[in-house]
């Protein structure tokens, strides 16, 4: 009662041309994915640059308003940070004289957040 082993009676499978179709189906979607993922990781960092200058600013503001005898020219990273500043890891965020400058390292554009509020975009 032994089955043959070698038995190929009713055996179905895919052809190497069908295979070989699917593997270059395959590598069109990734030549078209990969560019446009990285285009939205790019994006990405630029927008995590940008959101660091925003919050950064606004905690350069608490900290002014808690202490009201500093001048905005006089504020550096130190204050940003104990206004409540927690910068995004792999972004990197300063403050000198009270001007905040933020860029992604992977990024491609620098933000700038004057003291009186005005932000520009610059590349890197």
């Amino acid at each position: 009662m032994l089955m043959k082993v070698n038995e190929k009676r009713g055996q179905k499978g895919f052809t190497l041309i069908e295979l070989m179709i699917v593997i270059a189906i395959i590598g069109i979607l990734a030549a078209i994915a990969i560019p446009q993922f990285t285009k939205y990781k790019e994006r990405a960092q630029n927008a995590a640059a940008r959101t660091d200058a925003k919050n950064c600013y606004t905690a350069i503001q608490a900290y002014l308003v808690d202490n009201p005898g500093t001048a905005a020219t006089a504020v550096v990273t130190a204050n940003a940070v104990t206004g409540g500043f927690v910068p995004t890891a792999n972004v990197t965020t300063a403050v000198a004289a009270g001007v905040t400058t933020s860029t992604a390292d992977n990024g491609t554009k620098k933000y700038v957040i004057t003291v009186d509020g005005g932000m520009t975009e610059s590349d890197k």
